[in-house]
């Protein structure tokens, strides 16, 4: 697989670049890539996190997935910026039309992430790092946000690149450049290295990824298990055979967490950050025309261990109370009442036929709930994400001005 060419291509400060744009071109004089500034929720609701900081931000120690209210406290001037997300899914199809226009294998990754198989286009693109500046510099021009260009022998290696110094830059990780580029970073850095696997290393005395590289996979073997111990001994030496898969942009998952400023140790207050969750996910799963059979809740406690509970439905679903309602059911059976720092809901299982067994029974409360929805969404695409907040199925906060 070595004639293998892959792009790995990422949006810098994606949420917070796209507001930018945003104003700028509806007239606004300010940029907030300039200036210390997030996109986040409503700084006085305990369970809103920096989704997107900019680089004056990230001076003062700002730190993605972090409170709000946190990052407040770090620089009183910040400003905050709530999400939109329809502005958001807008400008991925604009820069990944771009990027379409190159090779038709193109595998999205997430809402700002595309892998791109540029393998045997060599008589089109003979330079590849030429054509990568190219597609940087074109997204920049037309669109007005900058991206990051990794460029490897597999997505293993041209994701690491993209993340090599930003914004606005190309960077390569080919075999013969793994050794000086890649394994001097530290371990937590290598692509699918979590925390708390990144922790276990460390504590094995294994801090760089060119010492993970070294290790025998048979002594990462009785700490991790076969599975893990072999994805890291072949990742940490730039391994990599996974294609690049042409899914259409269609998502596998839909999914939101938060990191809770203070522990959450009453069940009360983790089902209003479910039904706050419920309602995103739920929106989401609307906006890109989808249902979901599998419902998740994810949770991690004070010990930073993390726990994930799901079941599948019988029926597909798009509806936030049916969302909401599966959610509290499954963190009642996981949940010991443990100090919570994140809470999280996961719904996949992704269903575009949207085909439902009738039943005899709820059928009009259903549909009550689904005109709710769309009522809530039409609302939300007009006035904002935070226009209406649910305080409960069928309680609603307003917050929209007149």
């Amino acid at each position: 697989m070595n004639d293998r060419l892959i792009f790995h291509v990422d949006v810098n400060s994606a949420f917070l670049s796209w507001e930018a744009v945003d104003r700028l071109c509806n007239g606004e004089t300010l940029d907030l890539r300039t200036v210390p500034s997030c996109v986040g929720g409503d700084p006085d609701r305990r369970t809103s996190i920096v989704s997107t900081k900019s680089i004056p931000a990230k001076k003062y120690g700002i730190v993605t997935g972090e409170p709000v209210a946190n990052a407040l406290r770090k620089c009183p001037d910040l400003i905050v910026v709530k999400p939109n997300f329809q502005l958001y899914k807008k400008m991925s199809h604009e820069f990944k039309s771009i990027l379409n226009e190159y090779t038709p294998l193109m595998q999205s990754f997430s809402i700002d992430e595309v892998f791109m198989d540029m393998s045997g286009m060599e008589l089109l693109y003979p330079d590849p790092i030429k054509l990568a500046h190219e597609m940087k510099d074109r997204i920049r021009d037309e669109l007005g946000f900058t991206v990051n260009v990794g460029i490897g022998r597999n997505k293993l290696c041209a994701k690491m690149a993209s993340d090599f110094e930003k914004p606005d830059k190309v960077h390569t990780l080919f075999p013969d450049e793994i050794a000086d580029k890649m394994w001097p970073l530290p371990v937590g850095e290598l692509f699918g290295c979590g925390e708390s696997t990144a922790k276990k290393l460390i504590e094995m005395h294994i801090k760089t990824i060119g010492e993970l590289a070294g290790t025998s996979e048979s002594l990462l073997l009785n700490v991790f298990g076969e599975k893990s111990a072999h994805y890291l001994h072949n990742a940490a030496n730039g391994i990599d055979d996974s294609p690049v898969i042409n899914e259409e942009r269609e998502a596998k998952s839909y999914s939101v967490e938060n990191t809770t400023e203070d522990d959450v140790t009453d069940f009360e207050t983790a089902s209003h950050i479910l039904l706050a969750e419920a309602d995103i996910v739920g929106g989401r799963l609307r906006a890109d025309e989808v249902k979901a059979f599998t419902i998740t809740v994810i949770f991690r406690t004070g010990d930073m261990k993390r726990h994930s509970h799901g079941r599948k439905m019988e029926n597909s679903t798009d509806i936030t109370s049916e969302i909401y309602d599966t959610a509290v059911m499954l963190m009642k059976e996981s949940w010991k009442g443990e100090p919570l720092r994140l809470i999280g809901l996961s719904a996949s299982d992704i269903d575009k036929d949207g085909f439902q067994q009738m039943s005899l029974f709820g059928e009009e409360e259903k549909e009550k709930q689904k005109n709710l929805d769309k009522a809530l969404d039409k609302i939300r695409s007009k006035y904002g994400n935070d226009s209406v907040i649910r305080a409960g199925i069928g309680v609603f906060r307003s917050d929209r001005r007149k």
